[in-house]
């Protein structure tokens, strides 16, 4: 079966330097790139004081805003909670999820970080795990958070299950994807000949290797880095998206 999913970074719905509330635009498209699976990262769920600044604050939760008519299923990890609001990861899914978890995978208390994994029943596929993630920005608490990946995977996952693990991983030295690859047997859909993953940041003219999609148990035929305009306007990071096939 055809897979299209897609990672995105999505600045908590604002441009780059918070010039501007995008989440209307982001929305549009995001419908535009018609993904079956989305995994998003800075998610706000709630956030009182933008509500009040800005007229046109969608009422919902931006997960539920953004998911509206087209995927029915979402998930979201609430990570990092202020008196205001909170934000975390987010999944957006055209198929059943059946079971979800998020669990607290942060290094210390001023940088808050989660591990979403769903469980996606995929018409005559069978069962796919995802897990979404955004990692830390010292390479101690990615460390970390990358142990916590590894034992959840080979904890819930069973070897021969599909398994998509993406997100922001702020990985300037790709060290993530040869740990993944030894460890669990990922691939990462966008890795050259020398190993690297696809620029992603910033969006205007990309240059470090942060956003990743890595899966196992899939054939990866397209991937895709969406920069430039319009992205640029929507957020700081680029979008990734790939096409796969189970098996």
């Amino acid at each position: 079966m055809d897979l299209h999913v897609a990672t995105y970074n999505i600045h908590k719905g604002f441009s780059h330097f918070n010039r501007r509330m995008m989440v209307h635009e982001l929305r549009a498209r995001l419908r535009s790139v018609n993904a079956d699976i989305i995994f998003l990262q800075e998610v706000q769920g709630a956030h009182e004081r933008h509500a009040r600044r800005f007229h046109h604050w969608p009422e919902r939760p931006q997960y539920e805003f953004l998911a509206d008519q087209v995927w029915p299923e979402f998930a979201y990890g609430r990570n990092a909670v202020y008196d205001h609001g909170h934000h975390g990861n987010a999944i957006l899914s055209r198929f059943p999820i059946l079971k979800w978890e998020n669990l607290d995978v942060s290094s210390h208390a001023l940088e808050r970080r989660g591990l979403l994994h769903c469980e996606i029943e995929i018409p005559g596929s069978g069962l796919v795990h995802c897990l979404c993630v955004h990692l830390a920005l010292d390479e101690r608490g990615r460390t970390h958070q990358l142990r916590a990946i590894v034992e959840r995977v080979v904890e819930l996952v069973p070897d021969d299950h599909p398994l998509i693990v993406a997100g922001d991983f702020n990985d300037w030295r790709n060290r993530a994807g040869r740990r993944l690859a030894a460890e669990l047997g990922l691939t990462e859909v966008f890795r050259d000949d020398r190993g690297r993953p696809a620029r992603s940041f910033p969006a205007g003219f990309p240059i470090f290797r942060l956003d990743r999609i890595y899966v196992r148990g899939f054939s990866v035929y397209h991937a895709e880095v969406h920069h430039g305009h319009p992205w640029s306007k929507i957020s700081d990071h680029a979008m990734l998206t790939a096409r796969l096939a189970v098996g």
